[in-house]
């Protein structure tokens, strides 16, 4: 385990005194490798709060721009980086955030071809992509591979948030909760419906706060559950998924 220094016991002194993170945990967010896959309304605010938790090792992987109508949400990012590519702007705001972190910024399109190697090396996985394209992709390495993942989505006044570990018996991946779902040609987007930008940014802080329950082991076990806010009422549910033995992202798993 990485040895707390003394600027270190001060930085961090708030999770130390936690019973259920304790000195232990914070050493395994410092020995962390978290990937995220993207950097805009639900990766801006979990990049800065697993910066600022000390996860050693954060990896963006996103292929997109800063632009004027990203700022009201994606807030990791401020008017002068329009423009300028997010997960290189996210490694600048990590680093001024907190230098124990060790930055990878990845400006790649992640696909069937490449997410091997793009998530090689991740303890847990972020996905806040905007499509079922990428994150069946993503399930289905991340059930293979044995990496926690956790999804998280946002739109107009909802979030929903859960962890998935398909690997194991009787947990459902998240292809079971989705089936084999696709992108309607015209599947609505943010651009058109919208989101209210303080959503975007409790999706990111909640999996942000999913990503280190998995890697120190707080609180109840996350597997097969499913988050549901509703910003509009306002509410929260959970949801048990079931695990799909027919399942093409986990069923033959053992």
């Amino acid at each position: 385990m990485i040895e707390l220094s003394d600027a270190q016991l001060d930085r961090y002194a708030r999770h130390i005194v936690l019973k259920e993170i304790g000195g232990h945990g914070q050493q395994k967010l410092l020995a962390a490798s978290v990937t995220l896959i993207g950097a805009g309304g639900i990766g801006s605010p979990a990049i800065q709060y697993l910066a600022a938790a000390g996860v050693g090792r954060l990896a963006v992987i996103d292929d997109d721009q800063v632009s004027l109508d990203n700022l009201h949400r994606q807030i990791l990012f401020g008017t002068p980086d329009i423009g300028r590519a997010k997960a290189e702007a996210a490694g600048e705001a990590a680093a001024r955030l907190n230098p124990d972190v060790a930055f990878e910024a990845r400006r790649e399109r992640l696909t069937k071809a490449n997410v091997a190697a793009l998530l090689a090396g991740a303890g847990v996985v972020i996905d806040g992509s905007d499509n079922f394209a990428t994150r069946l992709v993503v399930s289905d390495h991340c059930t293979a591979a044995r990496i926690p993942l956790v999804s998280a989505a946002i739109g107009q006044f909802q979030i929903q948030i859960g962890t998935f570990r398909g690997w194991e018996p009787d947990r459902p991946c998240y292809r079971c909760y989705v089936g084999d779902a696709f992108d309607a040609d015209d599947c609505d987007s943010c651009s058109e419906l919208g989101v209210l930008g303080p959503v975007a940014g409790m999706g990111g802080i909640f999996a942000a706060l999913e990503a280190v329950r998995a890697i120190t082991g707080f609180g109840e076990y996350p597997g097969g559950k499913l988050h549901m806010f509703d910003a509009l009422k306002p509410a929260m549910r959970t949801l048990r998924i079931v695990k799909d033995p027919a399942c093409k992202g986990c069923g033959g798993i053992s």
